[in-house]
């Protein structure tokens, strides 16, 4: 069971969820910031939990790197996988939007490389996987840093990630036209995992978001609200890239400091919004709601002469019949398919203590700390 403290987090997935919805289903012309911030949400929320998770297993006094390595792999395949092959399963039979030819790239968690090297965004079915494969690359290198790396210079090597994703920002002008590359691959995205990262080394010392971070935030989003108003000029123009960087960076500080507002766990009527139920069974579904919801659609697309409402374009008609399939859906492959493979991550404790007669015990750490569990050996 999720602590206590974890259950505005799981609010929050289903806020991310419902901007990428919002941006796919209904926004006008197929695009909004709203689903550009509802991913950078889920990559500050993936680094903060990730890092703590790890940070927690690492103090145990009975820590041991290599069995929590193999320990996380394994859990995070259990997690992750069995949805994700099976629906690239899925469109490899049916080789729906003719999606087939790229599957390797997906597989093998190499779509944002494939969409940033055809600057394209084909086929458009699995175009929202670049997330996933940037998620699955930052989950291959970042646990062998802080399981490894030296615990004092963790939080100096999560500063200079951040740092050397946001001094890449500078390189697209000085190298190429801006790109699909600009966007989709890795160091763009190692400022919002590294923000979560960060609020998660400073907690695990005590420390909680800096004073300006925590008075300076809605300056910060004020100001990004405006230049996402602001006309982007033709292509190539001087505003062009500026205005990029902007929408990129400015939301950060605001979203590390919502999501460390919730980890502590926000009061009062934010509070209580933040806990209710329908956001909360949202946000235990996100995953599927996020890689299922373009097949849904695609489907949904071709059912047109079958739905008395429009939903062959963005709007009401395609947010409703498409959303409402996407999280019956992603609820039905919670229950009946996630859920039970979750179970199995009992047997993949981030650390072992030894073993006394006639039990097995270890401590595994949850999303709230390390708990002590015991099970009765088998006789």
């Amino acid at each position: 069971m999720a602590n206590t403290r974890d259950i505005q987090l799981d609010s929050l997935r289903a806020v991310a969820v419902m901007l990428v919805l919002y941006s796919h289903f209904l926004a006008s012309g197929g695009s909004s910031f709203l689903g550009h911030l509802g991913v950078r949400l889920f990559f500050v929320l993936s680094g903060f939990l990730i890092t703590r998770l790890l940070l927690e297993a690492r103090d145990a006094a009975a820590f041991e790197a290599g069995p929590a390595l193999r320990s996380f792999y394994a859990r995070r395949a259990l997690r992750i996988f069995p949805p994700y092959f099976a629906v690239l399963a899925f469109v490899w039979l049916t080789d729906l939007e003719q999606a087939r030819s790229s599957l390797a790239w997906h597989a093998l968690y190499l779509s944002n490389f494939w969409y940033a090297h055809r600057n394209d965004w084909t086929p458009w079915l699995l175009c929202h996987f670049w997330s996933l494969s940037i998620e699955e690359q930052f989950y291959l290198a970042w646990p062998l840093i802080v399981l490894l790396a030296p615990r004092r210079r963790i939080e100096a090597i999560t500063i200079a990630v951040i740092a050397f994703s946001l001094a890449c920002r500078f390189y697209w002008p000085v190298a190429a036209d801006p790109a699909l590359a600009r966007d989709l691959l890795p160091p763009a995205s190692m400022d919002a995992l590294g923000g979560g990262a960060l609020l998660a080394v400073r907690h695990a010392r005590g420390a909680g978001v800096p004073r300006w971070m925590r008075l300076g935030w809605p300056a910060l989003a004020a100001v990004f609200l405006l230049v996402v108003r602001s006309d982007p000029g033709p292509a190539n123009s001087l505003w062009e890239w500026p205005r990029w960087v902007l929408v990129q960076v400015l939301p950060l500080v605001p979203m590390v400091a919502i999501v460390a507002a919730c980890s502590t766990g926000l009061g009062g009527t934010l509070g209580r919004l933040a806990e209710l139920r329908p956001l909360l069974l949202l946000g235990r579904i996100s995953y599927g709601v996020y890689l299922y919801h373009s097949i849904l659609l695609a489907y949904v697309v071709k059912a047109q002469p079958w739905i008395p409402l429009d939903v062959s374009e963005q709007g009401p008609g395609r947010f409703l019949v498409a959303g409402a399939g996407t999280i019956a859906a992603a609820t039905l492959s919670w229950v009946l398919f996630e859920r039970p493979l979750n179970s199995l991550k009992r047997y993949f404790p981030y650390v072992r203590r030894a073993r006394a007669p006639g039990e097995t015990n270890w401590i595994s750490p949850t999303a709230g700390g390390l708990e002590l569990r015991r099970t009765e050996a088998r006789r």
